[in-house]
């Protein structure tokens, strides 16, 4: 569909309250039943061109992004080194870890303290894996992420906002990377 020039997507779900998803790159309305994707865009529609437009520009720095070569037996070793030492310095325990293809995160942390890394992250340079790892760990101590979570992350990665980004901009590339 298209809205003021822009393509989205609608997806009515079972739920209460309204929500845009940009996670992709591509702008998704969630609604209840009946709701009108109209009402959503005007009540939000800055914060959407803001944000569409901080993705145009994620998009194009990905073009210069250079992805890391680096075996499945590398990048198991790689996340079993950082999840170590990152749950030593926490002073966390990390359940099991799981290698698997994700769709729109690079981990999670189950609520039984299981790691589910996103295989993808094997194209990565080392200090974003490491950043991403001691993200999903820091949800042990801290499971939302509100000021607490920040103050966590930020002890130790003080510009976490410049990862932030730079790992979304490595989204697009690995994306690019595995559609062809």
């Amino acid at each position: 569909m298209v809205l003021n020039n822009y393509t989205y997507s609608v997806s009515y779900r079972d739920i209460k309250y309204p929500r845009l998803e940009l996670k992709t790159g591509k702008l998704l309305f969630i609604l209840p039943s009946g709701y009108n994707p109209d009402t959503l865009f005007e009540k939000h529609n800055s914060w959407i061109y803001r944000k569409i437009k901080f993705i145009e520009e994620c998009m194009e720095s990905a073009k210069n992004k250079k992805l890391v070569e680096r075996t499945d037996e590398e990048f198991k070793r790689l996340v079993d080194k950082f999840t170590v030492e990152i749950s030593l310095e926490l002073e966390v325990k990390i359940g099991r870890i799981y290698l698997r293809k994700m769709r729109t995160k690079w981990a999670s942390l189950s609520q039984h303290g299981n790691l589910t890394v996103n295989k993808l992250m094997k194209y990565l340079p080392e200090y974003l894996i490491e950043y991403i790892i001691f993200h999903e760990t820091a949800h042990i101590i801290e499971k939302k992420h509100n000021t607490r979570f920040r103050g966590i992350i930020e002890k130790k990665y003080r510009n976490y906002q410049e990862f932030e980004k730079e790992l979304f901009e490595y989204w697009f590339k690995v994306s690019e990377q595995e559609s062809i």
